[in-house]
């Protein structure tokens, strides 16, 4: 039986431990998934581009002390992403520290279970 922390597989990312959960446990998760397969579609990134980030964001956080649990592998692929974005020029550190704070912002402000919203 697959175990939901990863740890079967030696913590290389989310399982299921059951097979009527939802792949994704929040929606996020999926957009940053697909924001990088987008990237790859795009001709932007390459396959190897990105999982040698996904690799190195990974280590990164084990060399910080993550649990290696699963449970932080979308902030992994996260952290991939924006470095990716940042080291190929497609956005500038400034710009991500806006987008954040905004997104931020927008979190604090919306109603639990609502939808967030971006006001630009």
């Amino acid at each position: 039986m697959s175990r939901a922390d990863g740890a079967d597989r030696g913590g290389a990312g989310p399982t299921r431990s059951r097979r009527d959960e939802p792949p994704f446990a929040e929606p996020w998760q999926a957009q940053a998934l697909a924001t990088s397969l987008g990237l790859q579609e795009a001709g932007l990134v390459s396959p190897t581009e990105w999982s040698e980030a996904l690799g190195a964001a990974i280590r990164r956080a084990r060399a910080a002390g993550d649990p290696d649990t699963g449970e932080t592998y979308y902030l992994h692929v996260l952290d991939a992403l924006e470095t990716l974005l940042r080291d190929k020029g497609l956005v500038a550190d400034d710009e991500l520290r806006t987008r954040k704070a905004d997104w931020e912002a927008a979190y604090r402000r919306t109603p639990h279970g609502q939808p967030v919203h971006l006001s630009r």
